[in-house]
């Protein structure tokens, strides 16, 4: 009996064998700079080479043990990118990696590809341990796998030689067992947000509370945090006024918030810190944290609030705009840029 043609499908994607039909478009975004610039194929990439592929791909027809395997990644019959797997020659380990054309990044794709191919890894093939690799400066990359439940586990230096020049490697796994617990983490709109001081009692586990590896860059942690507001920063003689809360949502402890607060040399508040365990993200509990504030704060005379953050690739600055921050134009000694929003905007986040 034939064995069906390998073929993995999601709501919006079908991941399957890369095909002849499929070279034209792998050939030419394999060759722009911006996606080339972080992977370790040879350029220029050519149409022998990807019809060297296609042949090894078609013979070996799936997944298989000590192969690499390049899978098409199809949205409404266009091939949007690919994404490679590798398996041991015990079926125990497996490794992966993805690309997206530069037209349809922005939509998710690669995440939900990546979950495709994770969630039959485990339960289909049985393997073990899933790993992937990438440039550190791809942040965009790391974001794929932390929404997709990896671990980051650290950066090796100096380790991967890329076209003849040795660059750094960070690393992300996926284990059986965190897979399962990812699988049974709350993934939908929580029932209740609500502010929990900061006590003796619950510290350390607030302490717990911690961002995706890509994210750290942009955010001070938690303890961190806490360490800035006993000891906070004196500007003309006027020190900041820090106000903290864990945020808790159905009963579990998720986020972390920090104003600062009105004094003598600033009238309007300040977002200081935000964030939300890396478990708990795209729920929408950040917002609704925002939204909880701005209550807070309006109750208290306060008409606007502002936030600073870094203006770089993958920092939080569309995050905020959605909310309705707009620039001020102001710009810090440390690069930071700001933003201010009306309170009576924010105030309805916490009403959707």
């Amino acid at each position: 009996m034939e064995q069906a043609p390998f073929e993995l499908v999601s709501d919006r994607l079908v991941v399957r064998l890369l095909a002849r039909r499929d070279i034209p478009e792998f050939v030419r975004y394999r060759n722009i700079d911006d996606i080339a610039r972080y992977q370790d194929w040879e350029l220029p990439y050519t149409v022998e080479m990807a019809e060297e592929l296609v042949a090894n791909v078609a013979e070996l027809g799936g997944p298989t043990l000590g192969e690499w395997v390049q899978l098409a990644i199809e949205h409404d019959g266009v091939l949007v990118g690919d994404i490679a797997v590798w398996v041991d020659d015990e079926g125990q380990l497996a490794s992966l990696g993805y690309t997206v054309a530069p037209e349809h990044q922005g939509h998710n794709y690669a995440a939900e590809a990546t979950a495709l191919i994770v969630d039959w890894l485990f339960e289909v093939a049985g393997v073990h341990r899933i790993a992937a690799t990438l440039d550190p400066r791809n942040i965009a990359s790391a974001r794929v796998l932390e929404r997709t439940g990896f671990h980051y586990i650290g950066t090796a230096r100096s380790a991967a030689l890329i076209r003849g020049e040795w660059q750094d490697d960070t690393r992300f796994e996926f284990t059986l067992a965190a897979w399962r617990a990812w699988r049974r983490r709350p993934v939908g709109p929580p029932v209740t947000v609500r502010f929990v001081e900061v006590t003796h009692d619950n510290i350390h586990a607030v302490g717990e509370i911690e961002v995706s590896h890509s994210q750290r860059r942009f955010v001070s942690g938690v303890m961190e945090s806490i360490a800035d507001a006993a000891h906070p920063p004196v500007e003309d003689g006027v020190a900041e006024r820090p106000w903290y809360r864990a945020i808790e949502a159905d009963g579990r402890l998720v986020g972390f918030i920090m104003l600062a607060l009105p004094n003598e040399r600033h009238a309007t508040p300040v977002l200081w810190r935000l964030l939300v365990d890396t478990w708990h993200q795209r729920r929408g509990i950040a917002r609704r944290a925002i939204g909880l504030a701005a209550d807070m704060l309006r109750d208290g005379g306060c008409t606007e609030l502002e936030v600073g953050f870094v203006d770089e690739a993958g920092g939080p600055e569309s995050y905020y705009t959605e909310l309705g921050f707009t620039r001020t134009g102001r710009v810090d000694a440390d690069g930071q840029v700001w933003a201010k929003a009306d309170l009576s905007v924010l105030c309805a986040l916490n009403r959707r």
